[in-house]
């Protein structure tokens, strides 16, 4: 049996070993910089995730489909930030308007889409 992985942390799995890699790469925060895990965005549990050519492709029930690149390198400083999960500063990368208006209006709440930083480290995430 295959094991699930979460690619957005708190969300769907998605039952594929090549999404091990993936596996909690992407949070939600909300406008605290705080993660936004499932009990506080129960929408993320309801999420199609797929990979495919290269992007995570997020689905949901009337809303268009949304894809982010999965390997992409991060040379923007920019768009760096600092999230936290529990008590933890988590290097992250925003990825960006679309993103976070598509989140936002499933979600309906006010959050953006941010990606762990490949040079962040681990993340002790809440059990």
């Amino acid at each position: 049996m295959t094991e699930s992985f979460h690619p957005i942390a708190g969300g769907a799995a998605v039952a594929r070993e090549d999404a091990r890699p993936y596996d909690r790469r992407w949070l939600l925060v909300g406008d605290d910089n705080a993660w936004l895990d499932g009990a506080q965005a129960p929408g993320l549990g309801q999420l199609d995730l797929s990979l495919r050519f290269g992007y995570l492709v997020i689905r949901a029930p009337g809303m268009l489909r949304l894809d982010i690149p999965l390997d992409v390198i991060e040379d923007d400083d920019s768009v760096e930030r600092v999230a936290r999960v529990g008590g933890q500063p988590v290097r992250v990368v925003d990825e960006g308007d679309l993103a976070a208006a598509w989140f936002a209006e499933w979600l309906g709440t006010p959050c953006r889409l941010m990606k762990v930083h490949p040079e962040a480290g681990a993340v002790a995430w809440p059990a």
